[in-house]
């Protein structure tokens, strides 16, 4: 769900001016997971623009703290989302910590980075939404160690069912600066794409996982 439409449509704009999000169904991308896809969205290129980045910050803080309140913690999902959900933990004035994948295999033995007390508020950034598997397992990590997670905000959403079905399943309130819905009709007004162009990104997303595939 996104926050608002117009967050959504200016935040799609600015992700197309600064190639953080490539559309390419003639010549398609090949995801680490296999899967051929018409779109690659790298959101950390955000940061190389200050102006943009400090968008992206203000409607984070303004939006997280009008729909879950403001939270003791502000967490990154590493490493994506350490850098914007740093400078959205600066907005609000808030401390912060990012999640690791997993634990590490040394020293301290840390999933979480950063200072977090069992029973904190916590409201978890993330860079992008494709299945939410691993958007989730860092949530995971935060439950177990005693923290009381939020919600989750991201800059951007696929919006697969898969992971509209993962976050109902866990529990786990959603809500994105802009998403693919919001994505296409700018960018064929903008003139990124063309309509028929557009008509194969709205197939690809009903079937990621096979679209492309020569059977």
């Amino acid at each position: 769900m996104i926050f608002n439409k117009d967050t959504a449509s200016k935040t799609a704009e600015l992700l197309l001016q600064i190639n953080a999000i490539k559309l390419n169904p003639g010549n398609p991308f090949t995801w680490a997971s296999g899967w051929k896809s018409p779109i690659y969205c790298d959101n950390r290129i955000t940061l190389s623009f200050p102006p943009i980045r400090n968008y992206l910050k203000e409607e984070f803080a303004k939006n997280i703290e009008k729909q879950f309140g403001k939270p003791d913690v502000i967490a990154g999902v590493a490493t994506g989302a350490i850098g914007i959900g740093l400078l959205v933990a600066e907005a609000l004035a808030l401390p912060f910590v990012y999640v690791r994948p997993e634990p590490k295999k040394h020293g301290r033995l840390n999933q979480i980075e950063g200072f977090l007390q069992k029973g904190q508020n916590v409201v978890v950034i993330e860079d992008l939404i494709s299945t939410g598997n691993s958007s989730l397992m860092a949530v995971e990590a935060l439950k177990e160690a005693g923290a009381n997670v939020k919600g989750m905000a991201a800059i951007f959403s696929y919006g697969f069912d898969v992971a509209n079905k993962n976050f109902k399943a866990a529990n786990v309130d959603l809500y994105t600066l802009s998403n693919y819905e919001s994505l296409l009709p700018l960018a064929v007004a903008k003139k990124y794409i063309t309509e028929e162009e557009e008509q194969t990104l709205i197939e690809w997303r009903v079937s990621p996982s096979t679209w492309g595939v020569e059977v």
